[in-house]
């Protein structure tokens, strides 16, 4: 009887862990797991590729989390990220345009982007109060609007740093600008942990830590509170005293900014500052990684963000580089277009899912 009874507890222990987890998160992490037990088959380090996906994870987790604050807000997915993105640029861009090197290059870039995200976002929120129950669609229209007006700035603005402008004209801005001898790998090398294969960008993955601690001690805070009433129930977070739209417009610059800073945080890894038409796809992985986290259109937390970020970054990561490896052939390009387009997809058919 003990026995029957013990059986019966673990059990419901096991359906209990599969309903708060999900079971398309169980089988997302299930088909990364088999990845990595397939990749010494290809000759594949198993080391280097948990490193690549710690390092992916670092560069990508940020814009991730500038999901949560609208989604708190009731203002649904962030589409318009890409506005995020641009005030980033225009830190990154700035601050190597002023001449700051190293470090003080890092936080003078992060400084101009809270200028500008808070500009930008202040316009994006109050656009946003306006379209009530269409912020989605209308933020997908905002952030393409924004990258393509950048396209035209870019060109105009008085850059003159000759390490960024293209050397022909000595006007405008290149497509690519390398971040070496300013702000590259200013996170990733920050007490960086290497043992054989695997490195642990240990300053990415604490930079990380820092903007979400901060954005769950927010979120315990009575703004914070007020934001998620707002989110979940406008009309009686109204009559209780709130503002609504000024609690909306404060979620929309808080995850522009977010937006801008994840930018930067990508860029000291990746090593290029990309302009142009770079920004204009990035909203898509990032609202992704959320939802597969277990995340929804009004509900979102910090662990929706670090599971989504892992499991969307594994995937595209391992993906290439295992197939490649068993069929011999180089098609990682089109493989890791395949496997992103694939999960944005069956990520956004999720998007009414709340875990």
């Amino acid at each position: 009887m003990k026995k029957e009874i013990a059986q019966s507890s673990v059990k419901e222990k096991i359906k209990g862990f599969i309903d708060s987890f999900g079971w398309p998160r169980l089988i997302i992490a299930g088909f990364l797991l088999l990845l990595f037990l397939v990749a010494p088959l290809g000759g594949i380090s198993i080391l280097t590729s948990i490193s690549d996906v710690l390092m992916r994870f670092g560069m990508n987790s940020i814009m991730v989390l500038a999901m949560v604050p609208m989604i708190h807000s009731g203002c649904g997915l962030n589409f318009g990220l890409p506005l995020g993105i641009i005030s980033g640029l225009l830190g990154g861009t700035l601050s190597m345009q002023f001449g700051f090197t190293g470090g003080v290059s890092f936080l003078v870039a992060i400084l101009i982007t809270i200028f500008f995200g808070t500009l930008f976002g202040w316009a994006y929120g109050v656009l946003l109060n306006k379209v009530k129950g269409g912020e989605m669609m209308i933020a997908t229209y905002v952030g393409y609007a924004a990258v393509s007006f950048m396209c035209i700035m870019w060109l105009l603005l008085p850059y003159s740093n000759p390490q960024m402008v293209w050397g022909y004209k000595g006007t405008g801005l290149r497509t690519t600008i390398s971040t070496e001898g300013y702000y590259l790998h200013i996170l990733s090398d920050f007490l960086k942990i290497k043992i054989g294969n695997l490195e642990i960008p240990t300053g990415a993955l604490l930079f990380f830590a820092f903007f979400a601690f901060l954005m769950w001690a927010f979120l315990h805070t009575k703004t914070g509170t007020a934001m998620t009433a707002v989110g979940s129930n406008p009309t009686f977070a109204k009559a209780s005293g709130i503002n609504v739209d000024r609690t909306r417009t404060l979620s929309v610059i808080m995850s522009t900014v977010l937006g801008g800073i994840g930018i930067l945080a990508y860029q000291q890894a990746f090593g290029f500052i990309q302009l142009y038409m770079g920004p204009f796809y990035m909203a898509l992985p990032a609202v992704s990684a959320i939802l597969i986290g277990g995340a929804s259109v009004n509900k979102a937390s910090i662990p929706n963000v670090i599971i989504g970020t892992l499991l969307f970054q594994g995937i595209v990561t391992m993906t290439p580089s295992v197939m490649n490896s068993l069929i011999h052939t180089d098609m990682s390009e089109v493989i890791r277009i395949i496997a992103s387009n694939g999960m944005i997809l069956y990520a956004l058919t999720r998007k009414s899912e709340a875990k």
